[in-house]
């Protein structure tokens, strides 16, 4: 009987599961494999079930030094989006976002998908300036923008504060009807179900602690779990890329900090779609369960640990309530954090290393959950064929060295960290 079918959950509701299987193997690492992608979050597992998919690959390994979902895939705040300025970065995003639209249907597994909007305020006519150039670069490429007015603004979130005497004053919005949000863990789930139904090897309590040269070329990684030889081998560890690379001899232009993130209790529908504020560094939404969920600034000081500062939760937290008011009322259920890679343009690296056989994959700043989709896609590319997909070809690491940095105010790190 299938475990996902109708009468499986029937049954499982009174065993208690006890006939449901692993969703994925748990196998032992082979002494070899054509491609080894060092992390299991959402973007290694992308890749993996990509370069099986769309390049007919299947001596894959993923290799984990946890668990699935234990990594930033599981720490984020779920928000899907394509709304940039630069061309580069819309076009990336873009592509993401439409294979967003299909994924639970690619990966038969329901990834709650929820196409709700995403809302970025303006708060002054700067701001208003700013959005609009950045809407008429969308919409110059078939991306859906909207400049939104104070009134509409309204009707759409009746609970903002958009009274003229506000502590931030609301004088309209850049509206992506098309962006919203997903569930963190289900696509970590579904795309590890996925790649390992078509032969890749998902390794959990692995951790690569060394590279294995032949001369400059990197032919392998040393590992919890032993030596293991690979013909490509690709970096894609979210906040840790530069340890990892680091093991290898290479000094990434990327700063590993916290980023926080808060749920509240549950409650009644009261935000419709995602709530952004670029001039705040501010966002709130609402989860399938009914917590709202708000982040806002990194800690802004290096760090590898998953647990943040007091003062920078609450100030996500008074910008919010300032936001929206009645969010005063709830109750905090719960915090997390994540390390992120903070890139000094705020924008991703995904490519070749200067060392034959190893590629990167890092540098994701506030983006990295939304991109799990199109990452994955351009990624596998890469590793299949050894030179970059289009969309990720602007994206290189010598761009700082050659002076062609992809750096969009309000998306990347804060001024004093450029």
């Amino acid at each position: 009987m299938n475990r996902y079918s109708a009468f499986g959950l029937i049954r499982g509701a009174f065993d208690g599961q006890k006939h449901w299987q692993p969703a994925w193997r748990d196998p032992e690492p082979r002494a070899s494999y054509d491609i080894i992608v060092i992390g299991g979050g959402g973007h290694g597992l992308a890749t993996a079930y990509y370069l099986a998919k769309v390049h007919g690959l299947r001596n894959i390994a993923v290799l984990e030094k946890s668990w699935i979902g234990g990594g930033n895939v599981g720490r984020n705040t779920t928000l899907v989006r394509s709304n940039y300025r630069l061309k580069p970065l819309h076009d990336f995003f873009e592509f993401g976002l439409k294979l967003w639209e299909h994924l639970s249907d690619e990966l038969n597994y329901n990834v709650m998908f929820s196409p709700r909007g995403s809302l970025i305020l303006g708060h002054s006519d700067a701001d208003m300036a700013i959005l609009a150039q950045r809407g008429d670069a969308m919409a110059c490429d078939g991306i859906d923008a909207e400049l939104l007015s104070r009134d509409k603004v309204a009707k759409l979130e009746p609970l903002l504060d958009m009274s003229r005497s506000a502590r931030f004053p609301i004088d309209g919005a850049l509206m992506q009807w098309r962006g919203g949000t997903a569930r963190h863990d289900a696509v970590a789930w579904g795309y590890a179900r996925a790649a390992d139904a078509l032969g890749v090897d998902i390794i959990q309590k692995c951790e690569v602690t060394g590279f294995v040269r032949d001369g400059d070329a990197v032919v392998g990684v040393e590992t919890t779990r032993g030596r293991i030889d690979a013909g490509r081998i690709g970096i894609c560890v979210a906040g840790h890329s530069g340890h990892v690379a680091g093991m290898a001899g290479l000094r990434l232009p990327i700063e590993s900090q916290t980023l926080q993130a808060l749920v509240t209790e549950g409650v009644k529908p009261m935000i419709n779609g995602v709530i952004q504020s670029n001039s705040l560094h501010c966002y709130i939404s609402q989860s399938d369960k009914g917590g709202i969920v708000m982040g806002g600034d990194p800690d802004n000081w290096p760090s590898y640990a998953r647990r943040g500062q007091p003062t920078i939760i609450e100030g996500a937290i008074a910008n919010a309530i300032a936001l929206v008011p009645a969010l005063s009322r709830l109750r905090m259920l719960r915090t997390w954090s994540g390390v992120t890679d903070m890139s000094f343009d705020g924008s991703p690296i995904i490519g070749t290393t200067p060392l034959p056989n190893l590629f990167l994959n890092a540098g994701w700043c506030y983006g990295g959950f939304k991109a799990t989709p199109a990452s994955g896609w351009t990624y596998a590319h890469t590793l299949a064929t050894g030179k970059p997909h289009p969309l990720n070809a602007p994206f290189t690491l010598d761009r700082f060295e050659r002076g062609a940095t992809i750096d969009e105010p309000g998306v990347g790190p804060l001024p004093n960290h450029r």
